[in-house]
């Protein structure tokens, strides 16, 4: 079992899932972040004032999958989040000790499903 974590332009969301979707993996949390990176942010200026944005919008998936299901998650979020310029996001890809269904009590494999 792996917790799959990526951070991708919150505009390209839409594509992601899909191609998720498209690869049968429908379970995912999706999460609002802030971060920077290579982009290094952009100034702007506000009532005369430059400003430093510095941290850009991101969006934060977390995805639980069994063995079998980590490369096609891995390459659908890459088909749906590259653009090919800088700041497309990361994946990390990251052990997953276990996995307990409250519902039902299942355990491991089972309860992910």
């Amino acid at each position: 079992m792996k917790l799959i974590i990526a951070y991708i332009q919150p505009e390209r969301l839409t594509q992601v899932k899909q191609a998720l979707y498209e690869a049968e993996v429908f379970k995912l949390s999706v999460t609002n972040a802030l971060g920077c990176g290579q982009q290094k942010g952009y100034h702007e200026t506000y009532r005369g004032t430059d400003i430093e944005v510095n941290l850009l919008k991101k969006v934060r998936l977390e995805i639980a999958v069994n063995d079998d299901f980590v490369k096609p998650t891995i390459d659908a979020i890459i088909a749906g989040a590259r653009t090919g310029e800088i700041g497309d996001g990361k994946i990390f890809v990251l052990e997953l000790a276990d996995c307990i269904r409250i519902r039902t009590g299942e355990c491991s494999q089972a309860a992910i499903g």
